[in-house]
């Protein structure tokens, strides 16, 4: 694998970072009550979905990178399992109490799958970090 296409990943894995962190920080506000909670639920998740999208992307980029609505759909979905259990973790370990981990990751689901989908769709409107568009279904 190139590396413009990890420059592309990583690019890609910021971009998401920031819209993702603000709706994290804003839900879990909104959740708790408390401004500190959703600043340390999503000042976490910084790091761990950094890593967790970057590894996404690796396996996405594996299995082709044909414009196809439905692949991004898919990939929707799988990010947002992916993403949803780290933050209901998260969301557990910083209040202490699971139900409102579970709260926080519920409310996300829509919101960061509407999100997601529309990053997808922007960024493949990008050749940043493509030698050339492989556009095979695989």
């Amino acid at each position: 694998m190139s590396t413009s296409i990890h420059k592309r990943h990583i690019a890609k894995s910021i971009t998401w970072r920031m819209l993702g962190t603000l709706d994290t920080f804003m839900l879990s506000w909104i959740i708790t009550g408390n401004a500190l909670a959703g600043l340390k639920i999503s000042g976490l998740e910084l790091f761990t979905k950094m890593i967790l999208y970057y590894c996404h992307e690796q396996v996405w980029y594996r299995k082709g990178t044909a414009n196809s609505k439905k692949r991004h759909v898919f990939k929707t979905f799988t990010w947002r399992m992916l993403g949803t259990l780290d933050t209901m973790f998260l969301a557990w370990l910083i209040t202490g109490n699971p139900l409102t981990g579970f709260h926080v990751g519920l409310a996300e689901v829509v919101t960061k799958m509407v999100l997601y989908y529309l990053h997808e769709r922007s960024w493949y409107r990008f050749d940043f970090g493509l030698e050339q568009r492989n556009t095979t279904k695989k």
